[in-house]
């Protein structure tokens, strides 16, 4: 999920047990081109002014996750509102470029960033509108903080990663047979 991929690389902390800066300079519109292009093949190269602007984006969306994980939706979903109204989400039907029909969550004058921001917390306000809040969550690996959407199909995930999940469990291990 695009979200998930925003907050991880655009916002600080630790990652898979060490601390973490997301890029910086002229690295940071090829990091999140390459997020959008993931989400959509068509997306434009990010300019430097744009991708600077998705860091506030990723910021507000690491709280939802944050909020979700802790169990308060509450919180989520005021989060999740505040970013609705801030971009003016609103789906459509669009079509254009000679692609079919898909679906939008924003004015057809709005900026890549305005667009996006959209995209990501109607995605979020869907997770949580379908009480699937437990599915938003920050990995439970000591000095690791990126969040993940859990997809699998008993909803049991904790991990950001199998990196993660295994320096766990190898720790574990490792205390066992210490």
């Amino acid at each position: 999920m695009v979200a998930a991929q925003l907050v991880n690389v655009l916002t600080p902390g630790e990652a898979h047990g060490r601390l973490y800066q997301p890029p910086a300079g002229p690295d940071v519109p090829a990091a999140v081109t390459a997020i959008l292009r993931g989400g959509s093949r068509r997306s434009p190269e990010v300019t430097a002014a744009e991708a600077a602007r998705f860091g506030p984006v990723a910021r507000s969306l690491r709280a939802v996750f944050a909020a979700a994980a802790a169990g308060d939706t509450d919180r989520a979903a005021g989060l999740i509102n505040d970013l609705l109204a801030q971009t003016g989400a609103r789906p459509w039907l669009a079509r254009h470029n000679g692609e079919p029909w898909h679906l939008h969550f924003h004015g057809s004058d709005a900026s890549v960033v305005a667009g996006w921001a959209a995209s990501c917390a109607t995605g979020l306000a869907v997770v949580l509108g379908n009480s699937l809040d437990n599915r938003l969550g920050v990995c439970t690996a000591p000095r690791c903080d990126r969040v993940y959407v859990d997809t699998s199909r008993n909803g049991t995930r904790r991990f950001c990663s199998t990196t993660c999940q295994n320096r766990v469990k190898s720790a574990a291990f490792s205390a066992k047979a210490g």
